[in-house]
This record gives structure tokens, sequence and C-alpha cells, in this order.
């Protein structure tokens, strides 16, 4: 009965949901030499799989009373379709939107390229097509991975993805530059991440997945409130722990349902602390709660390491389907406690950059400088592929130069996105580093077989 209670309290007063349920999708068996052909397979198999997802997971809200925030599809990369059929790959774009109005998702994410070791058939057209992509549809979400530990970093794609980034920004200007905050460049990409804007279905994912994304950094720091501060640093993180593992059943709990109901296989949860911009779910405030008197001050990436060491232990000990990205996220504009610690400039890009050598993903949803040079932009992508190259983690970028903007003032996307000010970058040119292209190399890591 105390752990019903419990459970009901993280509910109604902390902040405790289901982020998402993700269902991947195979779409190789769409391939075809004739795109219009290609993008009827495409609509069809998606309609066809996914066309009671909402409502399986409508269903489930009200049959265990757990907010169910968002439900999603994550499809086979496009560029793997567009280099067999060639043409226009915004009409796979349009397609992808259309059959996601259709079924009620709040998004669909794949319109994607794995070009860590080079471009095949069809990746650098789907590359250069996603500024338009994103700004002609809206519920389309676009990744590209450029790099890997096994394989050093695509030069080349670096370059690319800094222009991407500013046309999509550009070409969305007047609504709020949302193009680039549906645009993720990764290093070592997961093959079954649930969350967006990173969403993809891998190669080596079955046809029909469930996947589901939970999240609670309103149940952790609430659990940590109730800690004395004398207590030390190894029972906070016992505490992260255990919380962690609670949480992490709720979601093996959903997942299990929806899959036994769509009757396709139950894939992964990703126990991703992912914030949002309501008061009492920042990641942000944990750390303060942790013992830091505000998020960005020297002690957070000590701080941020624990938690999401903690995490993941209490989350692999209540599942054994954990996967995706795992640990804590750190998006800046979705996180109230990030949003404010920038605005008094506690919280700095490099400071930032530090901290996602410890977490989940890397520079997420900053907003940067409209004026900024997609060289600069191309740079602040080499530098986080670096850490996860090096590291052996997944690492990602997604900032949004805001148009019109300057440092300090603000962007509002509202929503799950949040808002916040523009944020400072060094702006010392990188371009003769990032006009060589070519490959950084693996790093001896690589060698490990």
């Amino acid at each position: 009965m105390n752990d019903i209670m419990e459970t009901i309290t993280m509910i109604q007063e902390e902040n405790l949901d289901i982020r998402t349920i993700t269902m991947g999708i195979s779409l190789l068996d769409c391939c075809d030499s004739d795109i219009d052909r290609s993008c009827q397979k495409v609509y069809d198999k998606i309609y066809r799989c996914a066309k009671d997802l909402v409502k399986t997971g409508e269903d489930i809200e009200k049959k265990y009373g757990i907010p169910i925030v968002n439900k999603r599809i994550s499809v086979t990369p496009i560029a793997m379709l567009a280099g067999a059929s060639g043409g226009d790959p915004v009409k796979y774009a349009k397609t992808l939107d259309k059959v996601a109005k259709e079924v009620g998702v709040n998004f669909i994410g794949g319109y994607s390229a794995l070009v860590q070791k080079g471009f095949s058939p069809g990746d650098k057209a789907l590359i250069e097509s996603i500024p338009r992509a994103l700004a002609e549809t809206d519920f389309v979400c676009s990744s590209v991975n450029v790099g890997s530990t096994k394989t050093g970093i695509n030069m080349d794609a670096v370059k690319l993805m800094g222009k991407a980034v500013k046309e999509a920004a550009e070409l969305t200007k007047d609504r709020q530059c949302i193009g680039a905050a549906k645009l993720v460049v990764f290093c070592n990409a997961p093959e079954d991440n649930p969350f967006m804007a990173g969403a993809f279905h891998g190669p080596g994912e079955p046809d029909c997945v469930i996947n589901v994304g939970v999240s609670g950094p309103g149940v952790v720091r609430s659990a940590l409130s109730k800690m004395p501060d004398d207590a030390d640093l190894t029972e906070v993180a016992d505490k992260i722990k255990k919380t962690a593992f609670k949480i992490t059943r709720v979601g093996q709990l959903v997942g299990t349902e929806a899959s036994h109901r769509l009757g396709v296989p139950f894939g992964i949860i990703d126990l991703s602390l992912a914030p949002t911009p309501a008061v009492g779910d920042s990641v942000a405030h944990i750390l303060e709660e942790i013992g830091l008197e505000q998020c960005g001050a020297h002690g957070t990436t000590a701080a941020l390491a624990m938690l999401n060491d903690a995490v993941k232990k209490g989350g692999v000990m209540a599942s054994s389907n954990v996967g995706g990205l795992s640990g804590a996220f750190i998006p800046v504009s979705e996180d109230a406690g990030m949003i404010q610690a920038a605005r008094d400039n506690t919280l700095s890009i490099e400071k930032l950059e530090a901290m996602t050598a410890v977490c989940s993903v890397g520079l997420d949803m900053i907003i940067i400088p409209g004026e900024t040079e997609p060289e600069v932009i191309s740079a602040v992508i080499a530098d986080e592929a670096a850490i996860g190259m090096v590291n052996s983690k997944t690492t990602a970028v997604r900032v949004i130069p805001a148009v019109g903007l300057a440092e300090g003032e603000e962007l509002d996307f509202g929503g799950l996105l949040g808002n916040g000010p523009v944020m400072k970058l060094n702006t010392k040119s990188p371009a003769k580093m990032i006009n060589r292209g070519g490959r950084i190399p693996a790093p001896l890591q690589s060698l490990k077989k």
C-alpha cells in the first residue's frame, strides 16, 4: 500500500510521467527505384503499424492513471531510401508529415543520415535538403550521425551540418527558428532512442518495436529534498538510485502493456531525466538540491556525473530492457533551472560543454546569436563529437541560431520546447580548420575488440 501511495504522489505532485512511447518502424522493405512508389509504400506501412498507437497510449493512461505526454514514431534513416530511389528527398519528409498527422502522433523522427565514415548514395542529397524539409513540414524531426568511436569524425559532414543548422533557422525565422530545434547532430547515435529530435529506427532493429522514454526529475528532486543537509554524497547517490528504480518500474509496466496491446515487441526503456519548463521538473534543481547554490557553479560537473551514474544503476536493476540514451538530459530552454542560470550568467556554453562529458547527449536546445557563422556552428559540433568519440559515449548538438536576436535577448518556443536567453558564443573563427574537411581519425579506444 505504501508503494502504491508513493507512486500516486509521484504522479500528482512531483511531475512523474512517461515522456513518450515511440513506435520504431523499419522502412527497408519500402525501398523502390521510383520515389513516388516508395513514398506510397512508406505511407501505407506507417499507417498500418501506427494507426492504433495514440489510442493505445490514451487507454493505458486511463487504466493506470499514468500521464503519457507524447506518442511518437521513429523510422529507418530516410537517406537509405533516398539512395535507392533518387529524386527530391523532401517528398519523403512530406509523406512522413502527412502520415504523422493522420495517425495523430506528436512527432515523427528519422529524416536522418548515418555518415560517420563517409557518404553513400542519398546521404548528401538528404543533408542538403534538411532545412527545406523542416521548414515545409510540422512534425518531422531530423538527425545526422557525423562520428563514432569506431570511425572517427567525418569533418566534411560536420561542415555541411553547420550550414544546415543555420539555414534551418533562417527558413523558419517567422516561427521562432523552429527548424533548428528539430535538428540534432550526433556522435555515437544509438539506434533505439525514443526521444526527439534525435529518434530514428536503426537498421539493426526489428521490423516494428515499442520504445518507452521515462522522465521524473521532479521525483528525484523531491526525494533529495527530504534528506538531511548533512547526509553524505554516498547516501545521496543511493537515494537517487532507489528513486530511479521506482521510476523505471512504471516505464516497464507501460512498455509491456503497450507491446501486448499493439502486438509488437517491447524494445527498450530510455531512463532519461528529461526536464520540462514546468516548475518542479528541472534537472538543474536536482543539482541545486545536492548542494549547489545555482547550476553552473563549480562542482556542477561532479554533481551531474554522480546523478547520471546513479540513475543508470537504478534503471538497470529495474529492467532488462534499458537502452537508448538513459541518464540526465540538460536541454537549456526546456529546463526551468537551466533557463534561470543562463539568464543569471551562471551557466555558460563552456560549462555546458564540460557537463556533456559526464551526462547523456550534449549541447541541447541552446539558443545562440542569429548572426553566428556556419563555421562556428560546425566547430561546436566538432567539439561535442570529439568528447563523444574519445569517451565512447553519445554526444549531440542541438543549437538554435535566433535570427534577428542578439546575446541576452529571449526566444520563446512555447510548450515543451520552452524558452531562454540567447547565450554568448566565442566568435573567433575556426573557418580554416573546418574548411580543411577530411576525417578526424578514430582514437586508440577504437581498437578494442
